[in-house]
């Protein structure tokens, strides 16, 4: 039997992508029957954003944690959270949850790694562009990541917490996006990442000319592998 996967909700639309491409996944893999049980808990966002604004970690681990033990409860026997900057805080939520994380930070070092990039765009929040979310983990791979400059920066920004959080898609935003990513692309970026929960909704590989790195999709692939049994879940902590 499958294994119960348990989603950690982050953003109500990331976290809807990523169920909705975990049956997708399992469609392709297994056909019509033998698809995981999949259990979804939240708190609400504006938590998250509030802790995060105050750069307090420790709570978003405890929120993370708290998720991750009523997953468990209802049977889930690992979880994901499907939101890029919230890995942060999985390592503190680690030792306080009785199943264990994927995280998506692994699975697009290790596509990106097998696709043998050697610099790669970053497209998310500022938070997540600025910071050391997917830098570190290539960086020790040795793959260079570039981020948009500080205009684009702040374009991709808004469009994420104005618009794409809550499911809206203007047509003249998802140009502005590709645009970005397309100075990316010129700077020698050989692929981008997607390092935003929201971001296929504007981006896809049939929309760009370099390779894309879905960080939801990777993550929900990964789940139903390890699911199935074709992918070992990690050890807890």
């Amino acid at each position: 039997m499958s294994k119960h996967i348990g989603i950690v909700a982050v953003s109500p639309e990331g976290s809807a992508l990523c169920y909705r491409e975990i049956f997708r996944h399992a469609a392709r893999l297994v056909g019509g029957k033998g698809h995981p049980i999949v259990t979804l808990h939240n708190q609400p966002l504006s938590e998250y954003v509030d802790a995060v604004m105050g750069d307090d970690w420790e709570r978003v681990g405890e929120m993370l944690a708290r998720s991750a033990r009523v997953l468990a409860t209802a049977g889930a026997e690992f979880c994901i959270v499907p939101d890029n900057l919230m890995q942060f805080g999985i390592h503190l939520a680690e030792t306080r949850s009785p199943i264990p994380f994927l995280k998506m930070t692994d699975l697009v070092a290790e596509r990106v790694c097998q696709d043998r990039r050697s610099v790669v765009g970053l497209i998310g929040t500022k938070l997540v562009m600025r910071g050391s979310t997917y830098q570190t983990h290539l960086g020790i791979r040795g793959v260079r990541v570039e981020t948009p400059d500080d205009a684009d920066a702040e374009i991709v920004n808004q469009i994420i917490f104005r618009e794409l959080v809550y499911g809206v898609v203007r047509p003249e935003s998802q140009k502005q996006v590709l645009e970005v990513a397309g100075r990316l692309a010129a700077r020698g970026c050989e692929g981008i990442i997607l390092g935003c929960s929201e971001a296929p909704l504007l981006i896809s590989p049939e929309n760009l000319s370099v390779a894309v790195y879905d960080a939801t999709d990777l993550l929900a692939e990964e789940a139903v592998r390890c699911s199935l049994g074709e992918r070992s879940l990690p050890s807890r902590g």
